[in-house]
C-alpha cells in the first residue's frame, strides 16, 4: 500500500451510503489496501477523474485505435481528455476476453487471470459485460500487449469489438439444467471456432452475435439480442409424470394449482382432470415453459429434441428493438454433419449481410429494409409456414398463388420424408 495524496471525492463518498454494495467501496479498497503501489495510484487517478465528471456532469473519455499484434479488435481504447489533471489514469483501455461456454470456470483459472491482470492492469474486472466478455478494465499503452500475450499463452483469447462477429454466449446447459434440449456448449464451440477470424478482424457492416439457449426459457436472451439465436426445443409431446403431478396438487392444493399453473398457461393448453391428473392439449402448446418451471419434477421436455434457429434479434439502433424471426423451425443436432449444417447456415447469413447490409446496420434491420422473402431467397432457404415472428403470427405470407404454394410445400415435405426413409 503506497502513501499517496488522495484526490478529494465528496460526491463519490455519498454513493457508499445506503444498504446496497457500492462500487466506490471496491475502488477505495484497491486504492488504500492493495499491496501494489502502481494499482493504488491508478485507482486514485480514476476516482479523481470520476469525481470531476460528477462535478461537471460531463464525460472525459475519448476513443482511439489500438490493438494487439495481428488483431483488429477486442480492445476498447479509452484516453482521458483531462489526463494532465489526473495523469495516473490517463490511459484506461478495456480488454474483452472470451468466456468459456456456459461460463464455467475453475477457481484456479480465475486466480490465474486475476494474477495476470494485477501484474499488468488496474485490478478492475467485470464478469461479464453485456455481450458476455470478461472485461479487464484499465490497461495503459505499455501493458495491454504484455497482458494479452501472457493469458493467450495459457489459453485465453480476445473477444469481438467493432464491426465484427462478437463474442458468443451459451447458457449453463445440460451440466446444470434439466430443461436442456441440445448440446449448447458444442454449438457454441463450433460457431466460435469457425468464425474466429471474423471476431478478430472487423470487416462487417456492424456487429453480429451468436447466442445459444438450451430451452425456450432463453436464459441468454438470444431471441431479443442475437442476430443468430439457437434455442433448444422438442417436437414431440412433453413428458408428464402423473404421480409426481398429483403429489404436487396434494401438497399445494387445487386452488393454488389452478391459479399458478393451469390458468397461467399462455395458450390455455392445460386442464386439471377429475382425478387431479394433468390434461395437455399438445396441439396448442407453444413451449412457454411456465408449467415446467413451476413443476419441474412432474413436467419435462419431450424426447425428440433439437433446436430452432431465429435471426434478426437486436436492441435499439436504427429502427428500435426487434425480436428474432424463426428461420429454421426445427433441426436435429446429433451428428458432425448436423453441426456442419448449422455452421454453413451461419456462413450464408453473414456473407449475404456483408454484401447487402448498410453501414451500421444489423441483420434484423436489413431484413426489415429488403423484406424477409428477399432475405430467404438470398440465403437459399425456402419459405415455411412455421417461420413465425411470435406464436400464431406468420411473418411470411403470400395470398396470391396460395394453393400452388401449399402444394409445393407438401410435395417438398413428402420428398424429404422419402429421402429420410431411403
Amino acid at each position: 500500500m503506497a502513501d499517496i495524496k488522495k484526490y478529494p471525492t465528496p460526491m463519490l463518498d455519498v454513493l457508499e451510503d445506503g444498504p446496497w454494495p457500492s462500487f466506490i467501496a471496491g475502488f477505495k479498497d484497491l486504492r488504500d489496501n492493495h499491496p501494489d503501489a502502481r494499482i493504488n495510484n491508478v485507482i486514485n487517478g480514476l476516482m479523481g477523474q470520476l469525481e470531476h465528471s460528477y462535478e461537471t456532469k460531463m464525460g472525459y473519455w475519448k476513443g482511439g485505435t489500438i490493438s494487439v499484434f495481428g488483431y483488429g479488435g477486442g480492445i476498447i481504447p479509452r484516453f482521458s481528455e483531462v489526463g494532465d489533471a489526473f495523469p495516473e489514469s490517463k490511459e484506461f483501455h478495456t480488454l474483452r476476453v472470451q468466456p468459456t461456454p456456459g461460463n464455467y470456470y475453475t477457481t484456479d483459472m480465475m486466480r490465474q487471470l486475476a494474477d495476470s491482470w494485477e501484474k499488468y492492469g488496474s485490478g478492475l474486472q467485470t464478469f461479464h459485460g453485456q455481450t458476455g466478455n470478461i472485461m479487464f478494465i484499465g490497461a495503459d499503452n505499455d501493458s495491454f500487449q504484455h497482458f494479452f500475450d501472457e493469458i493467450n499463452e495459457y489459453g485465453w483469447d480476445l473477444g469481438g469489438a467493432g464491426p465484427c462477429v462478437r463474442t458468443a454466449m451459451s447458457c449453463v446447459g445440460a451440466a446444470r439444467c434439466e430443461h436442456s434440449n441440445c448440446n449448447e456448449h458444442a454449438i457454441h464451440r463450433h460457431l466460435v471456432n469457425n468464425f474466429t477470424d471474423d471476431v478478430h478482424r472487423p470487416a462487417l457492416p456492424y456487429k453480429f452475435k451468436f447466442k445459444v439457449s438450451g430451452c425456450p426459457n432463453d436464459c441468454q436472451n438470444a431471441i431479443e439480442r442475437a442476430d443468430f439465436a439457437v434455442i433448444g426445443t422438442w417436437r414431440d409431446h412433453k413428458k408428464v409424470d402423473q404421480d409426481a403431478w398429483k403429489a404436487f396438487v396434494d401438497e399445494k392444493g387445487v386452488d393454488y394449482v389452478m391459479d399458478n399453473v393451469i390458468s397461467r398457461c399462455t395458450s390455455n393448453s392445460l386442464a386439471l382432470g377429475d382425478d387431479n391428473s394433468l390434461i395437455c392439449d399438445e396441439s396448442n402448446c407453444v413451449r412457454s415453459m411456465h408449467c415446467m418451471n413451476v413443476v419441474p419434477k412432474a413436467i419435462s421436455p419431450g424426447d425428440d429434441k433439437g433446436v430452432t434457429i431465429l435471426c434478426g434479434g437486436k436492441r435499439t439502433l436504427k429502427i428500435g428493438d426487434l425480436m428474432g424471426t424463426v428461420l429454421v423451425p426445427f433441426m436435429k443436432l446429433e451428428t458432425p454433419e448436423d453441426y456442419e449444417k448449422i455452421v454453413e447456415l451461419a456462413e450464408e447469413m453473414i456473407d449475404f449481410w456483408a454484401e447487402n447490409g448498410l453501414e451500421h446496420e444489423r441483420t434484423g434491420e436489413m431484413i426489415e429494409r429488403i423484406g424477409l422473402v428477399n432475405y430467404l431467397e438470398g440465403i437459399g432457404i425456402d419459405p415455411d409456414p412455421n417461420m413465425i415472428a411470435q406464436p400464431r403470427n406468420v411473418s411470411y405470407v403470400r395470398t396470391d398463388g396460395w394453393d400452388e404454394a401449399a402444394e409445393e410445400w407438401f410435395n417438398r415435405k413428402r420428398e424429404e420424408k422419402a429421402a429420410a426413409a431411403s
